[in-house]
């Protein structure tokens, strides 16, 4: 009779416990600083706080995320979306840069909130498309296309906020687009590499 009683009386206070979780919205994939905090970014959660005002630093899943939200710093898969990891889309303190990449050098699978490191190749001075990185900002005595053994990607650790589907933009271009979110001196960085070069080929590296 003991043992039964005792096994009722756990039960409880393990039932009692589970009550105590609430559910939140969390990240459903690894996303950069700048990416939409879109609906089908989110999955949701039960945990439990030991004091209750931690709530309120995150957003709970019994109401919709507000719209035109971005986020402000990278978040990982499953982590909880924290309130003062979003701001208002208007406010982004990013440009959203546009690139044309060739199909062929872009994986099939990258898409709005992947993080991308972005390549550089003078094709012209090459005399074919290169996989090979290139620095024209950095390029005096390289030759013309600005090329250096080691050199690193022209932008790396980019979030792409917009990625139409290929065949919206194939059929009219003959290349995919793809928008990433750049900071200014990036991005301001990145067109003075691209206008230095007399024909820029850009390859797309998805971070995994």
């Amino acid at each position: 009779m003991l043992l039964v009683t005792g096994s009722v009386v756990v039960g409880a206070r393990l039932l009692a416990a589970a009550d105590d979780t609430v559910a939140v919205w969390a990240m459903a994939g690894d996303r950069g600083a700048g990416a939409p905090v879109a609906a089908d970014a989110l999955a949701v959660q039960r945990v439990r706080f030991a004091d209750d005002a931690m709530l309120e630093r995150y957003f709970a899943a019994d109401e919709p995320v507000p719209d035109d939200l971005v986020l402000v710093r990278a978040i990982g898969e499953g982590e909880l979306l924290a309130r003062s990891a979003v701001g208002a889309a208007e406010e982004e303190a990013v440009l959203r840069v546009p690139l044309e990449v060739d199909p062929n050098r872009v994986p099939p699978d990258v898409t709005t909130g992947s993080i991308v490191d972005v390549w550089l190749t003078d094709g012209s001075a090459l005399g074919a498309p290169s996989d090979t990185p290139a620095d024209a900002g950095r390029g005096a005595g390289r030759g013309a296309a600005g090329k250096a053994e080691g050199d690193g990607p022209a932008l790396s650790g980019v979030t792409v906020v917009a990625a139409p589907a290929y065949d919206d933009t194939f059929a009219v271009t003959g290349a995919r687009q793809l928008v990433v979110a750049v900071d200014d001196e990036r991005a301001a960085e990145f067109e003075g590499l691209l206008g230095a070069l007399q024909d820029p080929v850009i390859r797309i590296l998805q971070r995994s």
